[in-house]
C-alpha cells in the first residue's frame, strides 16, 4: 500500500499553526507497514485541493488527509474528494448523531452549520470524534483501487479518530508489519558514519539504514519489515550489533531518548553514583542529568566552579596548574574530575572547563576549545574539543556540546565499571 499525507488549511502555509499531524499520521502508518511516499499541504480552496487529489492518486493508492471538515463555508475537503470520487453528498444519520452527542453533554446550541457536518459521500464510512463534532470517514473506489481517509485538522480530535479507528481498518487491508529501532551515535559526523555503511546501504533493501544529523549526533534508524513484530526485530539484531561494534563507545543507546538518558541508566543499572564539576558549562551537565526521572539514585552533587579559587579551594585543583596552564588545560580538566568525585565520595567524577564566547579566545586557546575530564576507579581520561562552528552567537551550543561529551564520557565510565 503506498500512501500519501494531505494536510488541508491556509494556517499551515502561512506557518500560523505548525504542522504535528503530518509526523504524527507517518510514524502511525510506518508502524503498520503503510508506505508514505509523499506529503503535502494545500490552502482552503476547492481547484488546488482537487488538482493535488488528482497527482496524489496518480501515484499513491491510500491519501490520508487532515483539515477542512468543519462548519464554515471554507471547509469544502468532504466535497472536493465527492466529487472527485464521483459521489454525491447526503445525510448521514450516524455521523448526525455522533455530532448530536458532542452539543447534549456541553451547554453548546447546535447550528445548521453543524448539521451539514453530517453529509458525506455516499458509501463513506463516518468515523466517530470523541473530542470535536466534525466526524472523519473513510472513502473507498474500488474501481479505481483508491482510499481516502478524511479526519479534522485539529491533534486533540484526529489522533484519537487515527489510532482508535483508523490504524484497526487499515491493518486489515494491509498484511506486513513494518518496526523501526533508532541507534543514537555521538562524537561522530554524519558524512563519516554514512561513508562507513554506505556499502551496506546501498545493498541491503530489507533491513534498511537512514541516517539523520542531529546537533552533534547522528540518529541511525534501522527498518525492517516482516510478518510479525517478533520476525522484524530478529532481521535488525545483526545490524544492530554491527553498528555498535563499528562505532564502539560512541553509539549511546538503541530508542534511548538523550545521552542523560542514557547515561543515568547506565549508572541505575551499575548502582555508580556521578559528580560534576563545571566551568564552562555553568551547571549544564547537572541540569541535564536531573532531567531524568530517578537521577537523584545515582547524581550526587555538581559543583560549578567558574571560578579559579573555587577550582582551587573546593576542588583541590593545583594552584601552580592554574598559574602555569591556566584553567582551560588538560591538568586542570583532570584535577577538577578527580577533585569533585573525592568531594563527593561518587564513582565517577566529570568536569569541563574551557572558552565559550564569543570574547576571551587566543591564538593558542581559540573560542571553542574545551576540555572534558572524568575520573573513576576503571576509567580516567581528558579530551580536548574543538567546538566552535564559526557561527555568530554560538556560546550556547558550544556550552551545549560541551555537556554532550561530557555525559559521553561519563557513560563511558560507567560502561567500564
Amino acid at each position: 500500500m503506498r500512501a500519501e499525507i494531505l494536510c488541508v488549511g491556509t494556517e499551515l502555509l502561512l506557518g500560523d499553526i505548525v504542522n504535528t499531524n503530518a509526523a504524527y499520521i507517518a510514524k502511525e502508518l510506518a508502524a503498520i507497514g503503510v508506505n508514505v511516499y509523499h506529503q503535502a499541504v494545500v490552502g482552503d480552496n476547492a481547484q488546488r485541493l482537487r488538482e493535488q487529489l488528482e497527482r496524489s492518486f496518480s501515484q499513491c493508492d491510500l491519501v490520508v488527509l487532515t483539515g477542512g471538515l468543519g462548519p464554515t463555508y471554507d471547509d469544502l475537503t468532504k466535497e472536493t474528494v465527492a466529487e472527485l470520487f464521483g459521489r454525491e453528498m447526503e445525510f448521514n444519520q450516524e455521523a448526525y448523531d455522533g455530532i448530536l452527542r458532542r452539543f447534549l453533554h456541553s451547554d453548546r446550541k447546535m447550528t445548521e452549520n453543524n448539521r451539514k457536518q453530517a453529509y458525506l459521500p455516499v458509501g463513506a464510512v463516518p468515523l466517530q470524534n470523541q473530542n470535536g463534532t466534525a466526524p472523519g470517514l473513510i472513502l473507498e473506489d474500488e474501481r479505481e483501487h483508491r482510499t481516502a481517509v478524511l479526519l479534522p485538522g485539529p491533534p486533540r480530535e484526529m489522533e484519537p479518530m487515527f489510532s482508535n479507528q483508523v490504524v484497526p481498518y487499515l491493518k486489515e487491508k494491509t498484511h506486513s508489519t513494518l518496526v523501526s529501532h533508532s541507534i543514537h551515535i555521538f562524537g561522530l559526523g554524519e558524512s563519516y558514519v554514512e561513508s562507513c555503511l554506505h556499502d551496506f546501504m546501498e545493498e541491503s533493501r530489507n533491513p534498511t539504514l537512514a541516517p539523520y544529523a542531529k546537533e552533534g549526533e547522528v540518529l541511525l534508524r534501522v527498518t525492517a519489515s516482516a510478518g510479525s513484530r517478533e520476525e522484524a526485530d530478529r532481521m535488525m539484531e545483526p545490524v544492530i550489533e554491527k553498528v555498535k561494534e563499528l562505532f564502539g563507545d560512541n553509539v549511546y543507546g538503541v530508542d534511548i531518548g538523550s545521552l542523560q538518558a542514557a547515561l543515568v541508566a547506565e549508572l541505575q543499572k551499575k548502582g555508580l553514583k556521578v559528580a560534576t564539576a563545571e566551568s564552562c558549562t555553568g551547571g549544564l551537565v547537572s541540569k541535564r542529568i536531573t532531567e531524568v526521572a530517578g537521577a537523584s539514585q545515582v547524581f550526587d552533587c555538581g559543583i560549578c566552579s567558574y571560578a579559579n579559587q573555587i577550582k582551587e579551594r573546593v576542588l583541590g585543583v593545583s594552584h601552580k596548574t592554574l598559574e602555569t596552564l591556566g584553567a582551560v588545560s588538560e591538568k586542570t580538566a583532570a584535577q577538577m574530575a578527580a577533585g569533585v568525585r573525592k568531594l563527593a565520595q561518587a564513582d565517577i567524577g566529570v568536569a569541563t572547563t574551557g572558552i565559550a564566547g564569543p570574547d576571551g579566545g587566543t591564538g593558542e586557546k581559540p573560542v571553542g576549545l574545551v576540555y572534558v575530564g572524568v575520573d573513576s576507579e576503571n576509567y580516567s581520561t581528558v579530551l580536548e574539543c574543538r567546538l566552535s562552528r564559526g557561527y555568530r552567537d554560538e556560546r550556547e551550543l558550544i556550552r551545549y556540546l560541551a555537556s554532550s561529551h561530557a555525559l559521553r564520557l561519563a557513560l563511558t565510565a560507567a560502561r567500564k565499571a
